[in-house]
C-alpha cells in the first residue's frame, strides 16, 4: 500500500474513533485506490487524500416534535455534506433508530463515489435522523418532517445540496418535507429535493430506479460471461423499494426471485415471489413479511436466519449495511451462487467479500450496482430545471444506459490496473479519478 494511503488510514482511525462503518468504508476505498496512487504519485499531492476523507461540512441539530398524545419528543437530525467537487451535494435522508453520525458519514462517503460513477454532475452527501416512522401516525410523521425541515432548509438548495429519500423516507415523507420547505422559502423550488410525487415535480421510474438498476447491472455481469438472467434463481433481502423493484425487474427478465425479508424475519417462496401481493402488503398496507405467508400457501416465513441459506444463482442484498457476513458468504459459495450484486449500501462485510473472491463469485459493490437510484434522482433534477416531464420508457432507457456505462467503466478500469474482473477495484478507482481530477482543477478548499 502506498505510504500516503497508509498515513491517511491511520489518521482516519485516530480522528474517527467509535465509527466502525465509516472506517470500514474508507478502508475499502483507499485500499483500492492505492493502486492508482502508486502509478501516479501526484494523486497524493496537496493533501488530496486527507481532504477526500474529511467532510466539507457536518450538521447536527435537535428535532423537537409533538406526538399524538401532545407530548414533545426530541430526535437528532444530521446532514453530512461530504464533497462538492463534481456538483451540489446529493444523497438521501434516512429515518431509522440506528442512525447516528457514524452511519451518516459512511453513507455520505460512499455517495461521493457512487455519484461520480454515474457520470452526472453531483457531489456526495447524506442525512437523516434517529426518528423511526414505523408505527407512527401520518400526523406524527408530518409533525416530525416539518420540524426536521425547519432546520435543514437553511442548508439546502437546488444548487447547494439536494436530499432524497432512503430507508424510512418514502413519498409520504418527501411530501411533508417539501411542503415545509415551500412554506419556509415561499417559492416553488422543485429541484431542492428528489423522490417527489409525479404530480408535483417527480420523475417516472424514480421509485423503481435502484432496484431496476441493480438487476440491469447483474444482467450485464452475466452477459459479459456469455450468460443471461433467464431461468436464474435469485435471493433478495429487504422489502423496501430497492428489494421490491429488484424482484419485479428480475421477474421481467425471466429470473425467479424466491426470497425477501424485513426486520421481523424472511420469506422463502419456492414458486417465486408474487410481486403484486408483495407490493400490496408492503406499499399499500405497510404490513410485515409474515403477512405475505398468510395469503401465499407456497411460502414459508422464518423468524431466524437469513435468506442466504437458500440455494441460488444470484444474491441481491437490498436491506442494510453489513447484513451478509462471512458465514453467509460461505453458504452462498457452497450453494453454487455465481453473482452477488449489492442493492443496499455496504451490505457485505469485508470478510464476506474475501470469501466471494476466493470462491470465484463475481461481486458488484453497492456504489456501482445500486447507483441507479441517484442516477434517476439526477434525471429528476434535470426535468425540474427544464420544467419537462419524461415518459417512463425514456427514463428507464436512460437508466439502462447509465448502468451499462458504469459496468463497462468498472471492467475497463480493473483491467487497466491489473485486476481483471474486480468490480470493487474498478469502481473505486474510476470514481476516485473523476473526483480527484475535479479537486485538483479547483484548487485547495
Amino acid at each position: 500500500m502506498h505510504p500516503q494511503v497508509e498515513r491517511t488510514l491511520e489518521e482516519v482511525r485516530r480522528r474517527n474513533p467509535g465509527e466502525p462503518e465509516f472506517q470500514q468504508a474508507v478502508v475499502e476505498v483507499l485500499s483500492s485506490i492505492s493502486l492508482a496512487v502508486e502509478r501516479d504519485p501526484s494523486l497524493a499531492d496537496h493533501s488530496l487524500l486527507e481532504r477526500l476523507v474529511e467532510p466539507e461540512r457536518q450538521i447536527l441539530f435537535r428535532v423537537p416534535w409533538v406526538d399524538d398524545s401532545g407530548t414533545v419528543q426530541v430526535n437528532r437530525g444530521y446532514r453530512v455534506e461530504f464533497n462538492s467537487a463534481l456538483g451540489p451535494y446529493k444523497g438521501g435522508l434516512r429515518f431509522h433508530q440506528s442512525v447516528n453520525r457514524n452511519i451518516i458519514k459512511f453513507l455520505g462517503f460512499e455517495q461521493i463515489f457512487k455519484n461520480a460513477l454515474t457520470g452526472q454532475s453531483i457531489g456526495g452527501g447524506k442525512g437523516g435522523s434517529d426518528f423511526d416512522p414505523h408505527g407512527k401516525s401520518d400526523w406524527e410523521v408530518m409533525n416530525f418532517c416539518q420540524a426536521f425541515m425547519t432546520e435543514l432548509a437553511r442548508h439546502i438548495g437546488d444548487k447547494t445540496d439536494v436530499p432524497a429519500g432512503d430507508v424510512g423516507v418514502g413519498e409520504r415523507e418527501i411530501g411533508f418535507l417539501f411542503g415545509q420547505y415551500r412554506r419556509l422559502k415561499n417559492r416553488w423550488e422543485t429541484g431542492v429535493i428528489t423522490g417527489k410525487g409525479l404530480d408535483w415535480g417527480g420523475s417516472q421510474a424514480r421509485r423503481e430506479a435502484t432496484g431496476y438498476g441493480v438487476v440491469f447491472f447483474a444482467r450485464d455481469m452475466l452477459r459479459n460471461r456469455g450468460d443471461d438472467l433467464e431461468g436464474r434463481v435469485v435471493t433478495v433481502s429487504g422489502s423496501g423499494n430497492v428489494a421490491i423493484y429488484a424482484i419485479e425487474k428480475a421477474l421481467q427478465f425471466g429470473a425467479k426471485p424466491v426470497t425477501f425479508s424485513d426486520s421481523s424475519g424472511w420469506v422463502y417462496d419456492p414458486e417465486g415471489v408474487d410481486i403484486e401481493l408483495l407490493k400490496e402488503i408492503k406499499e399499500k398496507r405497510r404490513g410485515r413479511a409474515s403477512d405475505y405467508v398468510a395469503e401465499r400457501p407456497s411460502a414459508k416465513f422464518h423468524a431466524e436466519g437469513r435468506p442466504w441459506s437458500v440455494p441460488c444463482d444470484i444474491a441481491l442484498p437490498c436491506a442494510t449495511q453489513n447484513e451478509l457476513n462471512e458465514e453467509d458468504a460461505k453458504q452462498l459459495a457452497r450453494n453454487g451462487c455465481v453473482i452477488v450484486a449489492e442493492g443496499a449500501n455496504m451490505p457485505s462485510t469485508p470478510e464476506a467479500i474475501h470469501i466471494f473472491a476466493d470462491a470465484g463469485i463475481l461481486f458488484a459493490p453497492g456504489k456501482a450496482a445500486n447507483a441507479g437510484g441517484v442516477a434517476v434522482s439526477s434525471l429528476e433534477m434535470e426535468q425540474n430545471a427544464a420544467r419537462a416531464r419524461w415518459t417512463f420508457g425514456e427514463v428507464e432507457g436512460q437508466l439502462a444506459v447509465i448502468m451499462s456505462n458504469i459496468h463497462r467503466s468498472c471492467l475497463e478500469t480493473a483491467e487497466e490496473y491489473g485486476k481483471p474482473g474486480d468490480y470493487v477495484v474498478g469502481a473505486n478507482i474510476r470514481a476516485f479519478l473523476r473526483v480527484s481530477d475535479a479537486m485538483h482543477a479547483q484548487g485547495v478548499f
